[in-house]
């Protein structure tokens, strides 16, 4: 059973959808929960939980104002102490195709999804630091993963979370953070009109929260790609293949002439960081001592 009493957690985009979701089980399990979003609904969910004897405080502010976010944690940690759980849920839509889609709405996804958990983080990052303990949760998507017609801008948004997740799982290990990324699929407003409703009815968002909750438990996983839907998970990850050694012959044309070869996906990797590359190419290269 994961007991969460003792520990403080900030959910952003709490107000409804997944976001009250993850707040409702994580307040179930004994979490003390800072309820973000930028309307009435942060309120709505903070008294819901404190109806069932949770503990919550509504936190009204937009996760893309940096300022704003600092005085949030620093409002939380008054009132509670410091955030040990982290939930990075806070989006927006602005779907168009690639060739109608202004500059602006790339701006802003890119804003709310991507500054708005890098501010988020930020915030929590150095007390998570010194007390040696975090759980930090980015919200991806298959959209950025695997790509969606008329969604470039949010795509683009939710895999360069993947890669932050990355690199801040790498440096906040030694500090007992692990840092993951959930990629959900849920009938909220952001899923309305994309599939007929007696598909909608399967995904509710109650179904991915427990996706939530393993990310943050005491032996939560660190740098996980966890996909959840429907009551189904799936992992996602990043590899490598074996590939093809050209040698200082190499050309475009070979490369296109052995492109099978080259995306076996037999024995593929699944680097620990990004010099694992350069160490496999100068394995393959004839280093056999490349570290």
């Amino acid at each position: 059973m994961i007991d969460l009493h003792g520990k403080v957690a900030l959910v952003t985009g709490a107000g409804g959808g997944l976001g009250r979701a993850h707040a409702l089980l994580l307040a179930s399990r004994g979490a003390k929960v800072a309820v973000n979003d930028l309307g009435a609904g942060a309120e709505t969910v903070a008294e819901e939980i404190r109806a069932a004897g949770g503990q919550a405080m509504a936190v009204t502010c937009a996760v893309d104002d940096a300022a704003a976010v600092q005085a949030m944690v620093a409002a939380i940690e008054t009132q509670w102490g410091g955030v040990d759980l982290l939930i990075n849920n806070a989006g927006i839509l602005r779907d168009k195709s690639f060739a109608k889609m202004p500059l602006d709405d790339f701006r802003q996804v890119l804003d709310v999804h991507v500054m708005g958990a890098v501010h988020c983080t930020q915030a929590v990052w150095n007390g998570m630091r010194q007390r040696g303990y975090g759980r930090i949760v980015l919200t991806t998507s298959c959209s950025g993963l695997f790509g969606n017609f008329g969604q470039a801008n949010y795509a683009a948004a939710k895999m360069a979370l993947v890669g932050l997740m990355q690199t801040l799982g790498i440096e906040g290990a030694k500090y007992g953070i692990r840092v993951n990324c959930l990629a959900p699929l849920a009938a909220t407003r952001m899923m309305q009109g994309i599939l007929p409703e007696e598909q909608l009815a399967h995904f509710r968002p109650e179904l991915v929260s427990p996706a939530v909750l393993a990310l943050v438990a005491e032996d939560a996983p660190n740098r996980a790609i966890l996909c959840a839907g429907a009551g189904s998970f799936e992992l996602a990850f990043i590899g490598l293949t074996q590939g093809i050694h050209l040698g200082p012959t190499a050309s475009a044309e070979a490369i296109l002439a052995r492109w099978a070869e080259l995306a076996d996906r037999h024995d593929s990797l699944l680097p620990e960081q990004g010099f694992d590359q350069a160490r496999h190419e100068l394995r393959k290269a004839g280093f056999s001592d490349a570290t």
